[in-house]
């Protein structure tokens, strides 16, 4: 018997719990070749923001031991061609898509959120609030539990998706932030987003990236990203996304038995397009060889150590 793989992420029920992670899967389109994203539980798209934006001027990636570092910038063609050119083409594709959306004054968060209200095929938004707020010197917005719970509101309000906050793994405390945007009616929390680090080329003495910093991805960061969803997971009572470094089913299953609902692969479709697809046979072979008829059993297992 197959197993029923479907989980729940608040008012949202996807297929699987395999998602792409947003600006590692662009549009969609770019991966037709070799993902059907009908298949997937969800696909994250690039981070979307108002108007369209350049980004950082290359270079803007580097490749790091076990990882990557970048910084695009949120590179973008704005909400209103988005729609236009690439929201019909998944619609078809029976894409369930996810939108991600950022700015960089608090105000901007609740005018996107309001563009995609009543918009047929997108069935949530995530909120990416590792953005710097203009209005506060350049901090970004999630660092501080009072902005990251302002924005969340923000958007909740003007939006008739469930909404779903990324988190930032750049500060003190991420379950302080967690149990902030939970108070503000996030419906599900996505973490980690990047790690900030940098790169110097000795010979000539300079940044590896034009914009000197960037957000590291990849394996290196997995253990973080593991442990951050652990102790969010025990923190707040919705349900938690992984997101950091995985790369094969065995991976994906880490962060559902620490008690995520579901996880999101990024920056190995980069060398496997494939990988979402082969981690969704992994994860049903498993569940077939373990006995496990739904992978909700599975969620949260994780037992005391020895």
């Amino acid at each position: 018997m197959e197993p029923d793989l479907t989980i729940e992420l608040g008012p949202l029920r996807l297929k699987n719990p395999v998602m792409t992670a947003s600006g590692t899967f662009g549009y969609g389109q770019e991966y037709e070749d070799f993902v059907d994203p009908g298949q997937l539980g969800a696909l994250v798209v690039k981070g979307i923001s108002l108007q369209p934006r350049e980004g950082n001027p290359p270079p803007r990636i580097v490749e790091t031991p076990a990882g990557m570092l970048n910084a695009i910038g949120l590179a973008n063609i704005g909400a209103e061609a988005f729609m236009k050119e690439h929201l019909p083409r998944l619609r078809d594709l029976g894409a369930t898509v996810i939108v991600n959306i950022y700015g960089h004054r608090l105000e901007e968060y609740g005018d996107l959120a309001a563009v995609f209200k009543g918009v047929s095929g997108v069935d949530a938004l995530e909120v990416n609030i590792s953005c710097p707020n203009v209005a506060q010197g350049g901090m970004a917005f999630g660092v501080d539990p009072k902005t990251s719970g302002d924005v969340t509101r923000r958007v909740v309000e003007r939006t008739d998706k469930p909404v779903i906050v990324k988190l930032s793994p750049n500060v003190t405390d991420i379950t302080v932030i967690a149990k902030a945007v939970e108070e503000s009616g996030a419906h599900a929390i996505s973490l980690i987003n990047t790690l900030t680090g940098m790169a110097i080329d000795i010979n000539r003495r300079t940044p590896k990236l034009s914009h000197v910093w960037g957000g590291l991805s990849g394996p290196a960061i997995r253990p973080v990203a593991l442990y951050m969803v652990y102790r969010v997971v025990r923190a707040v009572d919705i349900p938690v996304i992984g997101i950091g470094g995985i790369t094969d089913y065995r991976n994906a299953l880490e962060f559902l038995i620490a008690g995520a609902k579901a996880f999101q692969v990024g920056t190995i479709n980069f060398i496997k397009p494939r990988a979402t697809l082969e981690m969704l046979e992994g994860i049903r072979h498993f569940c077939k060889e373990k006995g496990i008829e739904r992978l909700e059993d599975l969620i949260g297992t994780l037992k005391k150590g020895p």
